[in-house]
Order: C-alpha cells, then structure tokens, then sequence
C-alpha cells in the first residue's frame, strides 16, 4: 500500500484548499513545502517591527470567501480559529486633482458615485451571472465545461450565445467607454484589471472588469483577523485533524514515474514519497516541466511566458496615514492612486516595453480599517503593491529603493502625514519576490502571462487539456492554470472535485465528444 493517497507539492492556497477537500473526504494526504513556513504566498509577519503584523504577499481574500472551497468548508475553518471581518468601504480612487471616487456595498450609493449607468449594468449581468461565476469555478476541459456551454446556448439562443462569448472577449477600455459616461467610474474599475494580471486594452479585461465590480460590491473585501496567514493555519490544522501531514523544509526535486504514471516524489536528499491514487503540483510549468519532470517537457510549456513583475512596500507608522480630500478614504480597505483609465493603460504599456512607469497605479491597501489588531494601538500600517513593473530589467537592492523612493514621493501629496510618521519601510522588489517564492518567477505574481493564448481554454498553454498532464495521475495546480491567479483556490478546489467525482460510464467515455472535453 502506497504511503499517502495524495501527495501535493508546495503549500498556497490552491494546495492547501485541494488537500483539506481531499482530507475531508477520507484521502491520506500529504502536503510538502520546500520553505520554512506553510502558505505559499500568504504570509504573515513582523515584518518591520515588532507588533505591526504585514500580509507580505496576498492580503485580501474575496476570492477565496466567494469561492465553492470556502462554502463547504467554512464551518469547519471557523472551528480552527479563522475569522473574517468586511467593510462597508472596500475600494476607491484617489485622482490627481485631490477627488475620490468610491465602489460601495450598496447598488443605489454606486449608482450615486459612479452614475445611473451602474443601475442597467447590473441589471444586465445579474440574469447570466451564474454563466459569469459558473465560467470561472467550472474546469473547461470537461463535462461540467461542456454543460456549461450548452447551458448557455440553450438559455440565450445561438445569437445571444455568440454575443455572451464575443463580450468574454472584451477589453476593458471598450467596455468601460460603452458603459459609463463618467471617467470617475473608469478610474475606480479600470485598476482592478490590474488584480487579475491583465491590463485595460487585454482580451478578457472588460469581462473581468464586470466580475469585480460586481463581487466587491455583492462581497466586499474580506480579510482574516489577525492576519492573511490565519487562513492558512486553519486549513493546515484541517488537514491535519483529518489525518494528514503537511510538512515544511521538503524540497521535491522529482516527481516518480512508473509505466506512464506518477507514483510518488522523490526529495533533495534523496528521501521518496508514495503517492497511490494522484500527484499534485502546485507549482509553474517551468517548474514542472524542467524541473520535476526532467526536462521532458511538451514545446509548448517551453514557450510559456512570464508576465509583468510586481513590488511591494510595507510600512509601519507611527500614527494613522490621514488622507488629503474625501475623508472616506481613511476607511477604504484598497484605494488606488492613478490618473485614471488612460493612466492605467500607459503603466501597463511601459512596463511591458521594458520601462519603468512615469505614473504607475499604486494599491494602497488598509487594513488596519477593519482589523485594528495588526498594530499597536494608535498606530498606522500601509500595505502598497505595485503591478506595472517590468520584468525585463535589472532588479537588485539600488533600484528597489529608488523606485521606492518616488512611489513615496507620490503618496505625500495624497497623505501628507506619510514621512512625519514612518518608523520603517520594507520595500520587497521582483528580485526579492522571487527569492522568496520559486512560484514568483522574475517577480510575476499572477503564475505567468494571460493573454488570451495563456488564459481560459488554453491555460497555460494550447494543447494542455485542464489541469491534467501528459503523466497519468500527475496533476498541475496554482496560478498557471485556469482560473488562473487570485487567492481562492479555484484549481485546486477543481482538482479535488475531479479527483471524487465517480468514473463516468464506459459508454459515455466512449462518445468522441465527451473523449475530447474530458481532462
């Protein structure tokens, strides 16, 4: 008998979120993480001082309390100490000129902030919202894949079908021009695209524009008392309390194959581990195929490309940051600093021509408006992501801080109290990151590239059905694949679905059309 029913390669969420459904469902499972801490890219820690507790990579998890992981097992994580706090206030744009604009909870206060427009958009999305939802939790390559799309062919007719799909295809500047008189209404939504790993002019941008929008205002912007890392903690003791193992400093060098099939890993130093019924790893197709695999690796994983880079500053205060203008802004969990839509583009544009942004979007995240225990009490702590860096560049320590540097420049003229009460800045650029986390490849946060021949149907790459490999029972996990990057879970959570589903029927194997959608 083999060791483990499952053996997962790396700790993020996605491992995580598949190990704890496995584990509930009676698999031994074995979770094995290469770094001195379980979570991937949820981290929390003193990073600066002592006392002020910084989320160093992911922070906010709408993703992960709106997705099929979390409903089944939320009771279960409440059990484990996990406690999630929201706001009224999730996001805003601060503009050059000292204005605001805000995405609220409220369908009638966004109609007010952004326009009447806002009103017939949701009446528009709301009827095929669950083709909207359904389309990112649903594995493509498969009989639910193909359900879906014959659910939306019979619901909206062979015309509307095509329109519904032609829209999945928009960019966010069409959509955004199309449906809001207001450019206040482009700046707060157009930023958002920057979260998916996209930009505004991208296939698929005007999609996910819509799909944000509508879930911070349906869901808000969540985050766990005391820390992103909770989450972690309470799926990992789940795992554990099923009878399964998670371990840290486990560096998988291998995976093991046996007559076409994966059967286990072997580990630095030589150490293996069984695997009887699937292999899961959460890691890039780099990673997989040119390291776990050996190199054997299909032409179009080889090709795989990378996305823009990221870097991150985290600062402790010695007071609150106090906003300039809207004082609603000193109670926003995310506000973004950008021109506005045209702003976006332009960043994006530069990063991805190899220049560092004139302007770029700056995410100022907030926690402390809803969790006041992440700092000493009448403190401040600032958590700034930056998403339009460009890869192809020279990153070391100097120009970290440089850029840091003028990012801080920029915030002052929107929180004058910034410099007068900073007792430490962090900042970790695209080297950092990739030091880090393996995953982080040359500091792309989103597991790669997703244009359009890198996302849905073809992530990561054309020819890779779902989340399936050329290995039997290897199975390919985390941001690389589809639903792609964000903290909910949605690969692993579809593995695992995969993985207890009973057998289909031989005579439905055997119909060419359910052969060709099968993962």
């Amino acid at each position: 008998m083999a060791e483990y029913d499952a053996v997962i390669v790396g700790s993020g969420i996605n491992s995580l979120a598949c190990g704890a459904l496995l584990a509930d469902a009676g698999w031994r499972v074995c979770v094995l993480e290469r770094d001195d801490r379980l979570g991937g890219c949820i981290r929390t820690e003193e990073l600066t001082r002592p006392g002020y507790l910084h989320d160093v990579f992911s922070a906010w998890h709408p993703l992960w309390v709106g997705g099929a992981a979390h409903a089944q097992l939320a009771d279960d994580l409440a059990a484990r100490g996990l406690e999630y706090l929201n706001t009224d206030l999730p996001t805003a744009t601060a503009f050059p000129d000292g204005s605001a604009a805000f995405l609220l909870r409220d369908a009638a206060g966004n109609a007010g902030e952004l326009g009447p427009e806002w009103t017939g958009m949701l009446e528009r999305f709301f009827p095929n919202a669950d083709l909207a939802f359904g389309l990112l939790g649903t594995e493509l390559w498969s009989v639910a894949g193909l359900a879906l799309a014959l659910k939306a062919y019979r619901r909206l007719g062979r015309a509307g079908a095509a329109a519904f799909t032609g829209e999945l295809l928009q960019s966010s500047r069409d959509w955004l021009a199309q449906t809001f008189s207001s450019e206040r209404a482009h700046g707060v939504l157009a930023p958002w695209v920057l979260h998916t790993g996209l930009g505004p002019d991208a296939a698929s941008s005007g999609f996910m524009t819509q799909v944000i929008a509508v879930a911070v205002q349906e869901g808000g912007m969540p985050i766990p008392r005391g820390g992103g890392a909770k989450l972690a903690d309470a799926l990992v003791r789940l795992i554990r309390d099923r009878g399964g193992t998670c371990e840290t400093g486990r560096d998988v060098e291998r995976v093991l194959v046996r007559g076409g099939r994966a059967v286990g890993v072997r580990l630095e130093g030589g150490d293996t581990v069984e695997a009887g019924r699937a292999v899961i790893a959460n890691v890039t197709p780099t990673q997989l195929y040119e390291r776990l695999l050996e190199g054997d690796a299909p032409d179009a994983a080889r090709r795989f490309r990378y996305g823009r880079a990221e870097m991150q500053i985290h600062f402790a205060l010695s007071e609150p940051a106090r906003w300039d203008g809207d004082e609603r802004l000193n109670r926003t969990a995310i506000v973004h600093v950008t021109p506005g839509l045209d702003g976006v583009s332009r960043a994006v544009n530069e990063a991805e021509r190899g220049l560092i942004p004139e302007e770029a979007t700056v995410v100022v995240g907030q926690p402390l408006t809803m969790d006041p225990s992440r700092a000493p009490e009448g403190k401040g702590l600032l958590w700034i992501q930056l998403q339009e860096l460009p890869s192809r560049f020279a990153w070391d320590d100097d120009a970290r801080e440089r850029y840091a540097d003028r990012i801080q420049a920029r915030l002052v003229r929107h929180i004058p109290n910034l410099e007068s009460s900073i007792v430490e800045r962090v900042a970790l650029g695209p080297h950092d990151l990739e030091r880090m986390n393996v995953n982080l490849r040359h500091g792309d946060p989103y597991g790669g590239a997703l244009s359009l021949d890198q996302n849905f149907l073809w992530r990561p790459f054309p020819g890779s059905a779902g989340h399936s490999t050329p290995v039997e029972r290897l199975w390919h996990i985390g941001a690389s694949t589809w639903p792609g990057p964000g903290l909910g879970g949605g690969s692993g959570t579809l593995v695992a679905k995969k993985l207890l589903e009973p057998p289909l029927p031989r005579r439905l194997l055997s119909a060419a059309p359910i052969r060709r959608f099968l993962a």
